[in-house]
């Protein structure tokens, strides 16, 4: 049986106490391998660009270049990384920023390691990784009327693309979108890959965000739905399975 590789991972922090911690956490893990770490923002679009890692688990309050931008710099230079923040930071000027600049989740310092192990394999698979109180938050900015989503270039997505992206928006695992639309988990996987190609984008995050930034779907029914799960959502719930 082939192996998979394993999830290639840069950790930016600038306690280095923390970093090593993490690695050493990491270093027990088959399926992940630390490639890179960085001190501060700069350090860590630098490596980023050197080792074309599969995600940087990102910081946000850092000296010289701080997350946010760090990781607009990183979606520009090196678009297929998917940026994990895990940050003490929880209010909206962090969350939404780091959001709207490509993050593809966002977990909380007070993570368990197993909880911080799941999001890095869930955001790697494709998944979202978002504590339910910012999900919450992210589906409440949302009241556009909805138009058909044209991707970058001349690509517009397909009906049922976009069903699948509206299922990702009310926060659903790959798992569930299949139930709900009656697919195989593959080929919800096969659709996201699509709809990430074609608007230009490396995690079903960063297509919601798009998504509702630009008005292309109506999500006051979206909203109502996800919120009536995430009032029973666990913390541990962050990305779901795939």
């Amino acid at each position: 049986m082939e192996i998979a590789e394993p999830i290639r991972v840069v950790l930016v922090d600038d306690h280095a106490v923390l970093r090593q911690g993490l690695r050493r956490l990491l270093e027990d893990e088959p399926d992940i391998e630390v490639v890179g770490e960085a001190a501060n923002g700069l350090e860590a679009v630098a490596v980023t660009r050197a080792r074309a890692p599969d995600l940087v688990l990102m910081d946000v309050v850092m000296p010289r270049l701080n997350g946010l931008e760090a990781t607009k710099q990183i979606k520009q230079s090196n678009p297929a990384t998917a940026v994990l923040v895990l940050s003490a930071h929880d209010d909206d000027r962090y969350v939404l920023g780091l959001l709207e600049a490509g993050a593809a989740g966002y977990l909380l310092k007070s993570a368990t390691a197993q909880e911080v192990i799941h999001a890095m394999r869930a955001v790697h698979a494709g998944e979202a990784v978002l504590h339910p109180a910012i999900a919450g938050r992210l589906l409440s900015r949302a009241s556009r009327p909805p138009t058909r989503i044209a991707a970058q270039g001349n690509d517009s997505l397909t009906e049922r693309e976009v069903e699948v992206l509206r299922c990702a928006a009310k926060g659903f695992s790959n798992k569930e979108i299949a139930s709900q639309l009656v697919l195989s988990v593959p080929t919800v996987k096969a659709h996201l890959v699509n709809i990430f190609n074609k608007m230009g984008v490396g995690s079903r995050t960063e297509a919601v965000m798009q998504a509702l930034n630009q008005g292309w779907m109506e999500m006051d029914a979206i909203a109502g739905e996800a919120a009536a799960g995430l009032r029973g959502a666990r913390p541990r719930d962050y990305g779901g399975g795939a």
